[in-house]
């Protein structure tokens, strides 16, 4: 966990929500009143964003006592509790609804990913997620990807260089791209891997007449074309197989030989999983 990161995230979290106070808490419940409260999972998943949510707990008042009971990673079903929570009541109704959006988010991505990733299990195929994710909720949609068995891909632009369809055809085709992208590393001497999207097998030529990448994606390949694809490859370059992959057919994919498959449905139209924070 990237404690500075998630501090920010928290801070942020609870200005955007508590503005200059919980006047309904405020009004409602005298100062000073103890109380508890435990997380109900109501659905059945895997269980993400457990030490998150002890560190939003943390933040919003030290003095709460969190008893964690299930962590993160967990199979859980319907009826389990995660944690229980003591203290000040007023912080525990501050903390609960930021708890509960990250959890649920956090679990539905988790539980998703590891469905995908246990269709996956008899092949050598992994599955990685995209820069398809939340704006602000990244770090935490990653992460969560993570917890469920997956592979987090770049975390940004900063971090690889993945030259896509557009950037191939602004810098007039294939060669030009990898070219240039060669060039900017050395004159700024960082030290990035490149990838290149192909379209089509005549475009694959290109790139492996040309070679000086590190990986290459193979977008929205017909079984048929992706097979072949693999075959030419040749194991000289990672693979990746994007577009148009669903939990349906992902099996189907890993089947022609490719290392990685990317997903933007792990993190962009996922479901929550259904969490809840009661007194009791």
């Amino acid at each position: 966990m990237d404690t500075q990161l998630i501090r920010q995230f928290i801070k942020n979290a609870l200005a955007e929500d508590v503005g200059d106070g919980d006047h309904t808490s405020l009004s409602t419940i005298p100062a000073g009143t103890q109380g508890k409260a435990k997380l109900i999972i109501k659905e059945d998943g895997i269980l993400a964003g457990m030490e998150l949510a002890v560190e939003i707990f943390k933040e919003v008042d030290a003095s709460l006592k969190v008893d964690v009971l299930l962590q993160d990673g967990a199979a859980v079903k319907f009826g389990d509790i995660g944690l229980t929570v003591s203290g000040s009541t007023h912080s525990i109704l501050i903390a609960e609804r930021l708890v509960l959006n990250c959890m649920q988010r956090m679990s539905g991505i988790a539980t998703k990913t590891n469905r995908i990733v246990a269709l996956l299990k008899d092949t050598r195929t992994r599955i990685l997620d995209t820069r398809k994710t939340t704006p602000g909720l990244r770090y935490l949609e990653k992460w969560a990807v993570r917890i469920g068995g997956g592979v987090n891909h770049r975390i940004g632009l900063y971090d690889m260089i993945l030259i896509k369809d557009n950037h191939v055809d602004y810098a007039g085709g294939i060669s030009n791209a990898i070219k240039a992208a060669q060039k900017y590393l050395v004159d700024q001497q960082k030290a990035l891997q490149i990838e290149i999207e192909v379209r089509n097998i005549e475009e694959l030529s290109q790139v492996l007449a040309m070679g000086g990448v590190d990986r290459i994606m193979l977008d929205n390949f017909n079984f048929e074309n992706l097979r072949a694809a693999v075959k030419l490859i040749d194991g000289k370059f990672i693979t990746e197989a994007s577009g148009g992959i669903t939990e349906e057919n992902v099996a189907e994919y890993a089947a022609c030989g490719v290392d990685f498959i990317s997903m933007g449905a792990l993190t962009h139209s996922v479901k929550s999983l259904d969490i809840s924070l009661k007194a009791y």
